[in-house]
């Protein structure tokens, strides 16, 4: 039999096939004792250990239930996520967790709906239109809309935050996935403003030099007060705790809200696009 020499250090889901083997033979299994563990081919045991499919979610929670993991630091699971968020722009796996527990958001976005706001549809579009780029596995595409649903989840709590977003125009005026997607997408857009913990304004484009960002911008109010900021670029994030730089970047948010339109104009053209009213 052919066995392929592994090189865990030549990347993240190298080393987790790496691992999986090195357990694997450790209890003296075959790959066919743990596909049946597992309930997988021993063909998709065998790509995954040399690092020709990616892990999932689903395989890497099998995996644990089968060597006894699961809830554990050494669970696979948590390896798979560290390799997902590895994926992800520096920065954000870290501003996740905290978003989880603000007290206050700040959002501005141009282009895309923010991520807070996307319905499961909408989401499922881009994610899709990434893949077809070749930028994404389908594999990561679902664990980019799963990820975002978790996300969203976090913010239903007893207590939740107080949510303020300022969309540019161009981000209910450019259509995705087609006029039901996008119909379904600006329903939830009006029903957010409606919420008593929401803020939901739109920056037109006639406020021209006045939009104080041309990058998409959030702020975290976490419940000590203490405000971060994340920002990213098209290759890069990055998250800021330093008050002498986080400060401005609020004052130009709440710049931003001033010259932006009321929450009910906002909603006025929300459902004016949906009409197609000019």
């Amino acid at each position: 039999m052919n066995r392929k020499e592994l090189n865990p250090g030549a990347s993240p889901q190298a080393a987790y096939g790496a691992r999986l083997r090195s357990l694997r033979e450790a209890r003296g299994w075959t790959q066919d004792d743990l596909a049946a563990r597992m309930e997988y081919s021993s063909v998709h045991i065998s790509a995954v250990e040399t690092g020709r499919k990616p892990p999932t979610l689903r395989f890497s929670r099998s995996a644990d239930r089968a060597f006894g993991f699961a809830g554990t630091a050494d669970a696979f699971e948590r390896q798979y996520r560290e390799i997902k968020h590895g994926a992800l722009l520096e920065g954000f796996p870290e501003y996740v967790k905290y978003e989880g527990r603000a007290v206050e958001i700040r959002l501005y976005n141009i282009g895309i709906i923010p991520g807070l706001l996307q319905t499961p549809e909408y989401a499922r579009v881009l994610a899709d239109s990434a893949v077809r780029r070749g930028a994404i596995t389908p594999e990561q595409a679902d664990e980019r809309v799963s990820f975002l649903a978790e996300r969203q989840a976090a913010l239903v709590r007893p207590r939740p935050p107080m949510v303020f977003v300022t969309m540019d125009e161009s981000c209910i005026r450019r259509p995705v996935g087609g006029a039901a997607v996008m119909d379904a997408q600006l329903v939830h857009l009006a029903e957010f403003a409606e919420l008593p913990n929401t803020l939901l304004q739109v920056a037109p484009y006639e406020i021209g030099e006045r939009r104080t960002f041309d990058l998409p911008v959030n702020l975290l109010t976490l419940p000590d007060r203490s405000v971060i900021c994340y920002a990213e670029s098209q290759a890069q994030g990055n998250l800021d705790r330093e008050s002498t730089s986080v400060v401005p970047v609020l004052t130009a948010y709440h710049q931003l809200q001033a010259v932006a339109m009321s929450q009910a104009a906002s909603v006025a053209m929300i459902e004016q696009v949906r009409k197609g009213i000019p």
